[in-house]
């Protein structure tokens, strides 16, 4: 099994699939609760080109309520415990509980996602006492409240003061800026004018050093650029991706991952053609 650092390396983008266990999530609840359903769509994802699999068992969607520690354990545990049993994957943990993050990682996570960028209690001593890589994601608000009229003097430096202050307060606790990743969290109190200000201005947040994760996939942006409903949005969550990786992103978490793999495919090949001889 591959470092975190070795997947890095890697050339060109690394995609992330979505394996949400929860009964709410706004794309795909309910699809993936059962045990023997959620392993074999990460099989599926890891056989079309996933290399990390994001496990999350509390829906962060705009509205969304709050699950109880007990809840999102009961959810996520049994599911890393077998997919690192029968497939050992590189595994992420969606999700903002200290908790849940140290029961994930003793299971056979090797990734925290963190949609609150550790600002929940105890989640940066968890982070930093559990030495795995994190992503730091930008969030306005909370999931309940985040998409009430979100509002910045300056989208792009407003996150770039975030990031700098979430990376100080990581080092700060003991966590090398080797291990974070950057999430400018799209959709995430962000209004669709905010979202794509960030897309086009994606490349600026490469000055923070940091490698970038971006996460589209099948977003309301998407209702509003193309009116199609959540379960028609591939092509524009692929066309969403491309220009994440033309902007420099290095993980795109997704749900389509056979079309994302291809887009990517046919990009690197482009970006990499030797035009002499």
């Amino acid at each position: 099994m591959q470092t975190f650092q070795q997947l890095l390396k890697q050339p060109g983008p690394l995609i992330m699939g979505i394996l949400n266990v929860t009964p709410d999530s706004f794309s795909d609840g309910n699809r993936y609760k059962k045990l023997d359903q959620a392993l074999y769509h990460a099989q599926s994802m890891l056989k079309e080109g996933a290399v990390i699999i994001d496990i999350g068992g509390e829906s962060t969607r705009p509205g969304a309520d709050k699950v109880s520690v007990d809840e999102e354990l009961s959810r996520v545990i049994p599911v890393i415990e077998k997919l690192k049993q029968q497939l050992d994957p590189f595994i992420s943990i969606d999700t903002s509980k200290a908790d849940v993050m140290q029961a994930a990682v003793a299971a056979g996570a090797r990734m925290i996602n963190d949609v609150n960028a550790l600002r929940a209690p105890g989640a940066l001593q968890a982070a930093a006492h559990l030495q795995v890589p994190v992503c730091l994601m930008h969030m306005q608000g909370l999931p309940v409240n985040m998409q009430i009229n979100p509002r910045y003097e300056d989208v792009v430096e407003e996150l770039m003061q975030f990031f700098k202050q979430r990376m100080t307060a990581c080092e700060d606790a003991g966590i090398d800026r080797s291990q974070l990743v950057l999430d400018p969290g799209f959709g995430f109190g962000k209004t669709v004018r905010h979202n794509l200000i960030l897309l086009k201005h994606l490349d600026q947040f490469l000055k923070l050093k940091q490698p970038l994760l971006t996460g589209l996939s099948r977003k309301s942006i998407l209702q509003h650029l193309t009116s199609k409903p959540v379960d028609k949005r591939m092509v524009g969550s692929v066309a969403l991706a491309l220009i994440s990786a033309q902007k420099g992103a290095k993980i795109i978490r997704v749900h389509d991952v056979d079309a994302t793999a291809d887009a990517l495919k046919v990009y690197q090949a482009i970006e990499n053609i030797q035009e002499s001889g």
